[in-house]
């Protein structure tokens, strides 16, 4: 049995000790940190695994989930460096913290993933880009990968890209939020009460969703089947071209990766 030590008892770590036990981890494989007695005692009766502090929580570790604030990594691992386990695999779900200042405040040759999740993995539809380190090897990874995917999709990737990951997956909700808002407004705009209209926008955005999932069809050609020649929806594409909402998308993501870029230089 893998043993897990999730430190931060916050939504996403709470998130992810769900997530594990219904893939079917035993409780007492699981073990989180915190610092508050409510907090805990309320942890200990939701979900029946070991609190404790983060110290403790790592002892006898075979993964160790890091997921506090950015702002907050290095003080944590400078806190438990000396209770990881030679043997432990750590996992830092900070965003814009390299694998190299995570490196630099645990023992050397200690196993680190830097992981990057989104929100929907608060609805076990995750996207979770992660990067190992060199000490990681593929016997490890898979194990980090089979326990994060229990919160949704894993994809390995070089840490050189995880500015990209932060572009597309990690913002990458919100932009389906706003596309959201625009589509609800719209629907008002044009006749249809608040109600109607966010019920039609959410249900056609999941529906989308799991028809792009579905097959191995791309968006474009999905796109093409729904678009007939001088119909509603060549007007509606029309009109998103000639606004430049293609080009701006893009520009999007591609801001979104320059400020990932610089959080992580700090």
């Amino acid at each position: 049995m893998t043993t897990i030590a999730i430190l931060g008892a916050g939504v996403m770590g709470e998130t992810l000790l769900a997530a594990v036990l219904a893939d079917g981890h035993p409780p007492e494989g699981v073990v989180i940190s915190e610092k508050l007695p409510e907090r805990a005692a309320e942890l200990h009766d939701r979900h029946g695994v070991r609190v404790t502090t983060a110290t403790e929580a790592v002892r006898g570790a075979d993964v160790v989930l890091v997921v506090v604030k950015p702002q907050d990594v290095v003080a944590l691992l400078d806190e438990v460096a000396d209770a990881v386990p030679p043997s432990a695999t750590v996992v830092s779900l900070a965003a814009g913290v390299r694998i190299d200042v995570i490196e630099a405040h645990l023992p050397a040759g200690t196993a680190v993933v830097r992981a990057m999740p989104n929100t929907p993995a608060l609805v076990g539809a995750g996207m979770f880009g992660i990067s190992p380190n060199e000490a990681c090897d593929e016997s490890r990874l898979a194990v980090v990968t089979r326990l994060l995917g229990s919160g949704g999709e894993v994809v390995v990737v070089d840490e050189s890209r995880q500015d990209a990951v932060t572009a597309v997956s990690g913002s990458g909700p919100a932009y389906v939020f706003y596309l959201a808002e625009q589509m609800i407004a719209g629907g008002v705009e044009a006749g249809l009460d608040p109600s109607a209209a966010r019920t039609l926008t959410v249900q056609t955005l999941v529906g989308a969703a799991r028809l792009l999932q579905s097959g191995e069809d791309e968006p474009a050609e999905l796109r093409r089947r729904v678009t007939s020649p001088n119909g509603t929806t060549a007007a509606a594409i029309d009109a998103f071209d000639a606004a430049g909402v293609d080009v701006g998308l893009r520009a999007g993501v591609a801001a979104a990766a320059r400020r990932s870029a610089e959080l992580s230089e700090g």
